[in-house]
């Protein structure tokens, strides 16, 4: 149910549909599937095939986030960092960031780094920031590498020691 209501989000194989991509989805939420409401949230946030609604799709986000989902996580925290649909609030976006970040999930690794370095809902603290810097230049996030280097300017050796140790011990967490 959950992929197809994607396939009709996408056009993928059918025409592209909203209204019938958001029929399948609600089906699987209704199911439980954790992916499916983050869709849902995607859908009110963006306006496809029901009208933008930010809090509503933060209520989505919040339902899949308690299940564990990285990605929902990561959504909801953006939603508190930016005061889409909630009141801003840096440390619960922090909070969610760092779920989804202790899973592996790239772009919440990047944001909590950008919340140590500022120190943003969570205390400043360059060599957490340099952590999930580096852990989230890794895999690839394209402005992670930037941060990271940017980072190493206000650092000491000895920190920066400290950053590369905790980033190589880093094992992510299965939901």
């Amino acid at each position: 149910m959950w992929r197809a209501g994607v396939c009709y989000f996408k056009g993928d194989a059918v025409p592209q549909d909203y209204t019938e991509g958001l029929r399948w989805v609600r089906k699987a939420a209704t199911a439980g599937l954790f992916e499916a409401e983050s869709e849902i949230g995607r859908a009110y946030q963006n306006g496809n095939g029901v009208p933008q609604d930010y809090a509503e799709a933060v209520k989505w986000y919040a339902k899949a986030a308690s299940k564990g989902s990285a990605e929902a996580q990561t959504l909801l925290g953006a939603c508190y960092l930016m005061g889409t649909g909630v009141p801003k609030n840096y440390q619960t976006g922090c909070q969610n960031f760092k779920l989804a970040a202790e899973q592996g999930h790239v772009e919440a690794q990047y944001f909590l780094g950008v919340g140590y370095e500022a120190g943003q809902g969570v205390p400043q603290d360059y060599v957490e920031a340099y952590k999930w810097f580096n852990l989230s230049a890794a895999a690839g996030h394209e402005d992670a590498p930037k941060a990271r280097d940017r980072l190493l300017l206000k650092m000491s050796r000895d920190q920066i020691a400290e950053g590369q140790r905790r980033a190589s011990a880093f094992e992510a967490k299965k939901k």
